[in-house]
């Protein structure tokens, strides 16, 4: 249904001005809801940004990238970056697309409601100026008449008494008249005008200027709904990428396989080892007597209460970092003043160089093929061995060849280094035939460039394959080195330790004292400030409980109570016979 509202509302042009008014205030609002909006979607995506880059795992921590359920969280993660991302592109285009442009078109509609009010109140005040005018002449025309009239009266009744007078109020009387008359006509006149004007007013000003402000009113309400199906458009663009988002959170929480983790985590952490045999029963009706000898000053000392014995597998966690006491860096060089016994020659100083330990599958292997009496030897070796071990980790480095790990996890580890290089060494060679291809075309076409400008690449080619190769060929020996997965190849060995090892558990239980195995002497006096050392006096006589294994320090005991480390260069050794045939045999 068509309406016009310079016919309809001819005469509201007051509420027309108020309507169009409220109509702009309603488009500023509606934008600042836009805008707020689109600061609100901002806001939002920043916190998501910021809890993604929160809970995002860490890059050092490669180990969880193995499980599927770490791996689902990440994905989550980053599709939750992604959103915000999205949130972010629709804050963008809100405010490009609605805000700024309805901001533009409130400003526009202002100066055009303006110019159409101004048009509106000129028209109005013609037509009241108009009818002023007819109002003035109509008042004038009444006055003239009623003068005339009263002209006319004055000179009847004057000519009925005095001739003379009633002639000079005829005169008068006609001018009276003559008034009226151009009154009238001035009257009738401005009545014309006016109802002319007046037409011209209600039906073709008033039609004109009020059909402007409704075709203004029409389209300020058009762009309203055009702005709210751009708000809507806006957030329908992004809503493909949210469900694509949604749907890779999915598929992520549905790629977890519990089954799978929990072989992974036996993947990781599984050592390879067997697990211990069955503890032979300890007969103690026989009387069984320690051939050690002591020294004299250590003769007095009483027996210990035996406390509950454990293999050394399972000794407790603070007994085997108790391991650690022992000084890892060279010892100090002894004091340049003179010694007696010229020390500089003594097979007790410190070698030049220093000596390399062996490794801890060796010494595992010597303690399981060893007698009775040196197995105590080998397995304090051993320990020492696994205290390298523990010192190497504690300080961030690991041994090339990963003797560190359990069999198991150093199979792996080496394999997973053998395809690294392998990859590696297959980019050199593509590299490397490139670079002949280069060169041959090189020498045929000179000017395309110089063959002798390649030969520096390819020497670092060449030198970076031999090294891939070198390294290659290291980690596969170390692999082949243990194809079982266990610490040694000889099984009979394994076995023989496994059979005999009832025979010297007491010896080996960390919560006693290790024996002593002959004396010293200390040449100088020695602060140990170090943990695990031993300070000493000169002159000072120790017992000794572990021979210098290369490193240039020796294990020695002043009483039950104080045991540590001394310089090896330090002291004067007096092995005893036993431990001298023990040493030797080993």
């Amino acid at each position: 249904m068509s309406c016009n509202w310079g016919t309809e509302l001819w005469d509201q042009f007051d509420n027309l001005e108020k309507h169009t008014s409220w109509g702009i205030d309603f488009l500023e609002r509606y934008t600042k809801f836009v805008k707020e909006r689109a600061d609100i979607e901002l806001s939002y995506a920043k916190q998501i940004r910021s809890l993604s880059k929160k809970y995002h795992p860490k890059r050092n921590r490669e180990d969880e990238s193995r499980y599927t359920w770490f791996v689902a969280f990440a994905a989550t993660l980053q599709q939750l970056n992604e959103l915000a991302i999205q949130r972010e592109d629709l804050a963008e285009n809100l405010n490009a697309q609605i805000v700024c442009e309805l901001t533009r078109y409130t400003q526009e509609l202002k100066t055009e409601r303006k110019s159409h009010f101004q048009d509106g109140r000129r028209a109005q005040q013609h037509i009241e100026s108009s009818w002023k005018q007819l109002e003035s002449s109509k008042r004038r025309f009444e006055r003239d008449c009623k003068e005339a009239e009263r002209a006319q009266h004055v000179s009847d009744k004057i000519d009925l008494d005095n001739k003379t007078d009633g002639e000079k109020a005829r005169q008068t009387a006609q001018q009276k008249q003559q008034a009226a008359e151009e009154s009238r006509k001035d009257y009738v006149t401005s009545l014309n005008q006016f109802n002319q004007d007046q037409h011209q007013h209600y039906h073709t000003l008033v039609p004109v200027i009020y059909q402007r402000i409704q075709d203004m009113e029409e389209r300020r309400i058009e762009r309203i709904g055009e702005a709210m199906r751009s708000l809507a458009e806006a957030e329908r663009k992004v809503l493909p990428v949210v469900s694509r988002c949604l749907d890779a959170m999915m598929e992520a929480a549905e790629s977890i396989q519990p089954r799978k983790d929990t072989r992974q985590v036996v993947e990781v952490y599984k050592s390879g080892f067997d697990p211990p045999g069955d503890v032979e029963f300890e007969d103690y009706s026989a009387t069984m007597r320690r051939s050690i000898s002591e020294s004299s000053y250590l003769d007095n000392r009483t027996e210990e209460r035996r406390q509950s014995r454990k293999l050394w597998p399972f000794i407790r966690k603070t007994k085997l970092l108790t391991l650690l006491s022992s000084p890892r860096q060279p010892p100090p060089p002894p004091p340049t003043s003179p010694s007696p016994g010229g020390m500089a020659n003594s097979p007790q100083s410190p070698p030049t160089a220093t000596a390399t330990r062996e490794p801890i599958t060796q010494r595992l292997n010597d303690l399981m093929t060893s007698g009775y009496r040196t197995r105590k030897q080998c397995l304090r070796s051993l320990k020492r061995g696994v205290q390298d071990v523990l010192v190497l980790m504690l300080q961030g480095s690991s041994p090339a060849d990963c003797s560190h790990l359990p069999p198991e996890q150093r199979r792996k580890k080496l394999q997973g280094r053998i395809i690294n290089i392998n990859q590696e060494i297959q980019r050199e060679r593509e590299q490397r035939d490139a670079l002949l291809k280069m060169r041959e075309v090189y020498e045929r076409s000179p000017q395309m460039g110089d063959a002798s400008s390649l030969e520096p690449r390819l020497d670092e080619v060449k030198q970076n394959l031999q090294r891939l190769e070198e390294e290659l060929r290291r980690n596969q020996v170390s692999v082949n080195t243990y194809p079982d997965g266990s610490y040694t190849e000889d099984h009979s060995a394994e076995l023989h330790f496994k059979s005999r090892s009832s025979e010297f558990d007491d010896d080996f239980d960390d919560e006693e004292p290790l024996p002593s195995i002959g004396t010293c002497k200390s040449l100088y006096p020695f602060q140990g400030q170090n943990e695990g050392t031993l300070s000493m006096l000169e002159g000072e006589l120790l017992s000794v409980v572990e021979e210098d294994k290369g490193d240039g320090w020796t294990r020695v005991r002043r009483n039950l109570e104080e045991e540590g480390y001394v310089p090896t260069s330090y002291i004067k050794v007096f092995l005893d016979s036993s431990a001298k045939g023990a040493m030797t045999y080993i």
